[in-house]
């Protein structure tokens, strides 16, 4: 979808390039395409042509851009939930850690040894 969407921005730029420069020297091609004289209508439908390429092109642009937006909330539904079972995970191993802290400081208290002194700076 990437390319075409490129290739549409190329074929609008391509497009309204070639008609300025068809319209700006209109005088010194108009016998090379058989043409004798500008007329209003003639602009329009090549104005309508480039408006319709321009609306193709925004068209695929809307459309990339779309399933982008669904890949990165998809991302991040993902990347939410990846952090929830981190976290449960966490508060698991820290209730297991904070019971057996409370086990070991009973069995502290319980026992006559005398703890070294820490040095705290």
């Amino acid at each position: 979808m990437k390319k075409i969407t490129s290739i549409f921005q190329l074929l609008v730029a391509l497009f309204f390039g070639v008609a300025l420069v068809f319209f700006l020297a209109f005088d010194s091609v108009k016998n090379g395409f058989n043409i004798e004289e500008l007329t209003a209508g003639k602009v329009v439908v090549w104005m309508l042509v480039g408006f319709v390429i321009y609306l193709l092109a925004w068209l695929f642009q809307s459309m990339y851009a779309g399933g982008l937006n669904k890949k990165i909330m998809k991302m991040e539904s993902e990347n939410n939930s990846l952090k929830a079972k981190l976290y449960d995970i966490e508060q698991g191993k820290k209730s297991r850690v904070g019971e057996e802290v409370t086990n070991a400081s009973e069995e502290e208290k319980d026992s006559s040894v005398i703890k070294p002194r820490q040095n705290i700076k």
